[in-house]
């Protein structure tokens, strides 16, 4: 049973208490994101190198394709090898990989190591997530979640930044860049292996006694194909905001300035203010939670319906950046909570897996519905926000039916 203690820890008291490997995680999150300076500059090198923009464009889909890949062989070998293995391929594997990328010949090769990094490079992710949840008590585990997410956030602002300093750095030249991004993952690779655990205890222990599991087994889950079915669902709609709002900003007229003004309040504000707000969110029923997020996101979606000008754009980037601070710690946690232990790798894939497959078809399906729609596709996307509501809510299962396997 949860006491009133454990309930009540903060954002510093829970890091300091966390096993070293929970703290080795949550500051690898962190500098692997700082380091992924690829997906941002892999278009303009390829460019530079006398490719034409078709083939630069069809490269980062392979890459995209990678790592939609990544996630769900991440997730099978996180239950077979454990963290600390699948973490020192993925990243000891990368880092080679993004080195090679400066002296492949020819295009098809490229292409191919291009592929093989976007699915080797997110083997972590399932793993590392895996960890988090095994080593984390119950009642902590939204709570470092949402720290996980902060150093994703935080990561993610960084990288572009420190890329085009090395780029300068460099002499315009993308050499230091890329070896600058080797680097990064070979070291954390050598972190992982002499600081991640083998094992993880008993959680482990019991995971091992376990029959052997697959994928198979959480199709069988029908409650939480719906969770995913919802997180699909809620990804096409979040994702709208870099594909057909931008488009739709340029069509109307209003100035680019409000578009890049709300991308920018977005990003500030989900770092600075969603770990002060799960200190609230983590005692709250989780399917409540995730009901709350998605449809707000899908409210501010359809903000967007409104005549266009600088008021719409920024009210309803915030709305459904509330969505995303309120629930984006809950969603990413949920998924390792949802399994029995020897199928959580898998539970964690599958939901990376649908989250990045739901991000890849957003632009695609904003787009197309733009091109009949125009400004008339974003009540068409809201409703898709709203089923996501729904369906999350009835799909997530409350602390004590995860408890009882209900």
């Amino acid at each position: 049973m949860t006491t009133a203690k454990s309930t009540d820890q903060g954002i510093w008291q829970t890091f300091v208490e966390s096993p070293p490997a929970v703290k080795a995680v949550l500051a690898g999150v962190f500098v692997n994101k700082v380091g992924g300076f690829l997906n941002i500059f892999l278009v303009l090198f390829l460019t530079s190198q006398g490719y034409s923009a078709g083939q630069a464009a069809t490269a980062l889909g392979v890459y995209g394709v990678g790592n939609v890949i990544g996630v769900l062989v991440g997730g099978a070998l996180a239950d077979r090898l454990g963290a600390r293995n699948s973490t020192v391929l993925s990243m000891g594997g990368a880092a080679l990989l993004t080195a090679a990328l400066l002296y492949l010949p020819d295009y098809a090769l490229l292409v191919a190591a291009v592929a093989l990094l976007g699915a080797v490079s997110q083997i972590y992710r399932p793993a590392s997530a895996t960890l988090l949840s095994e080593l984390t008590p119950d009642d902590r585990q939204v709570m470092v979640f949402a720290m996980y997410r902060f150093g994703l956030n935080l990561g993610t602002t960084a990288a572009p930044l420190i890329g085009f300093g090395l780029y300068q750095l460099g002499g315009d030249d993308y050499t230091l860049l890329f070896w600058g991004e080797a680097v990064v993952a070979a070291a954390y690779a050598l972190v992982a292996f002499r600081v991640l655990p083998a094992k993880t205890g008993e959680k482990g222990a019991a995971a091992a006694e376990a029959p052997a599991g697959s994928y198979t087994d959480v199709l069988r889950d029908r409650r939480y194909l719906v969770y995913l079915a919802a997180t699909f669902f809620n990804a096409v709609v979040y994702v709208q905001y870099l594909s057909t709002l931008p488009l739709d900003v340029q069509a109307s007229g209003v100035p680019i300035f409000w578009y890049t003004l709300a991308v920018a309040l977005n990003g500030g504000a989900v770092i600075l203010f969603e770990l002060v707000v799960t200190k609230k969110t983590q005692h709250m029923r989780p399917k409540l939670v995730v009901g709350v997020a998605y449809a707000l996101v899908g409210i501010g979606v359809a903000v967007y319906a409104l005549p266009l000008g600088p008021a719409v754009i920024v009210a309803g980037t915030l709305i459904w950046t509330l969505g995303e601070i309120i629930g984006g710690p809950v969603v990413f946690a949920y998924p390792g909570m949802a399994g029995p232990a020897h199928l959580k790798g898998r539970y964690i894939g599958s939901f990376q897996f649908v989250y990045g497959l739901g991000a890849a078809v957003g632009p695609v399906l904003g787009g197309f519905l733009f091109l009949q729609l125009g400004h008339g596709a974003w009540p068409v996307l809201a409703v898709f926000g709203l089923a996501a509501a729904v369906a999350g809510y009835v799909a997530t299962r409350d602390r004590a039916e995860v408890r009882d396997g209900g």
